[in-house]
Order: C-alpha cells, then sequence, then structure tokens
C-alpha cells in the first residue's frame, strides 16, 4: 500500500519558493545529495498542485529538466479546476485532494506517492492524508516567497523525526506525520 510522502527543498526561512513563485535560487543547491537519489525509486507517482505542475522550474532547458531534477518518469495527477484538454501523456487531472491521493496511490502501488506544492500538501495534510515529510534544508534566506507549510488558523500538525541526513548543499529532514 501506498504512503503519502510531501517532499520539498525550503531556505532556512521557511520558504520553497521566492517571490511570484520563482525557483531560481534553488538551482544553486541541487547536486549530489543521496537521499533524494535514493528517493527517486521509492515513488510510484506524482501529486502536484497546478502552480507547480505549470512553475518555475530551475532547469528548464537542461537534461535535468522535471520533477526531481529530471531523474523520475512516472504518472502525475494533478490537483486543479482548471484542466489542460488532453493533458499531456503521462498526467491525469483530479479536482479535490482526496480523490488526487486515492487516484495517485492506486497507481503507486507500494511505492510512495510524493506532493509536490505546498497548497497541496497544506491541503493533504488538513484532511489527514500525508504520512510523512522529507524536507532538504538550504543555506540560504529568502525573506519573502512561499512558505514550506501555511495553515492561518489551522491546528497544529507533530511529527516525529525518522532520520537525517547532509550532503554538501542541504541538509535532508524525514519526518513521519503524527495522528491525533
Amino acid at each position: 500500500m501506498a504512503k503519502v510522502l510531501y517532499s520539498a527543498t525550503m531556505s532556512l526561512d521557511g520558504f520553497i519558493a521566492g517571490p511570484s513563485g520563482d525557483m531560481s535560487w534553488l538551482a544553486d543547491y541541487l547536486g549530489p545529495n543521496e537521499t533524494a537519489e535514493r528517493l527517486v525509486d521509492r515513488i510510484g507517482a506524482l501529486l502536484v498542485g497546478r502552480r507547480t505542475f505549470e512553475g518555475d522550474d530551475p532547469n528548464r532547458g537542461t537534461e535535468k529538466e522535471g520533477a526531481l531534477e529530471g531523474a523520475w518518469q512516472g504518472p502525475q495527477f494533478v490537483l486543479t479546476h482548471r484542466p489542460t484538454v488532453p493533458p499531456p501523456t503521462g498526467t491525469t487531472f483530479v479536482t479535490d485532494v482526496a480523490s488526487g491521493v486515492a487516484a495517485a496511490s492506486a497507481a503507486a502501488g507500494d511505492k510512495y506517492v510524493n506532493i509536490l506544492g505546498a497548497d497541496v500538501a497544506r491541503q493533504a495534510l488538513a484532511e489527514g492524508l500525508i504520512d510523512e515529510i522529507l524536507v532538504f534544508v538550504a543555506p540560504v534566506l529568502l525573506g519573502d516567497g512561499t512558505r514550506l507549510f501555511a495553515y492561518p488558523g489551522g491546528s497544529t500538525v507533530r511529527l516525529e523525526r525518522l532520520s537525517q541526513s547532509e550532503s554538501p548543499l542541504a541538509t535532508g529532514i524525514w519526518y513521519r506525520v503524527i495522528r491525533p
């Protein structure tokens, strides 16, 4: 059975994208990372938000363009209320997070459904659908942008650290979501 993982690289001050969704900052912090490289083969499907799907790829136009620096290929589910017709090959549009997680889980089999995108992760956490969170903390302060997790008026999400790893460009921290 698939587990649902939210993974992202964030700045030390908690942003996964700069102002207006700018991802160019991330290019300086991508590179050799054993934890990220091992993760690729453990992912069975992606669930991403529309902004992430259409967003700024710091590797655009290179051989590393795409999810997980272009290393991952497989089914992708995009949470949106504005699907494009026809969808790109390997992409399915879904309109709510619960059906998106269910469809991606069915496609993932016994591998991870990897959520990319802060808003999708916020919705999935609110519905108790995320099992684990993997955050790579880059040594940079962005000052503004899209937070890893923002839920004004929301409740606390408790986490248990499963592991921590170091790479030359980021510190990885893997958590399990503690459900009440």
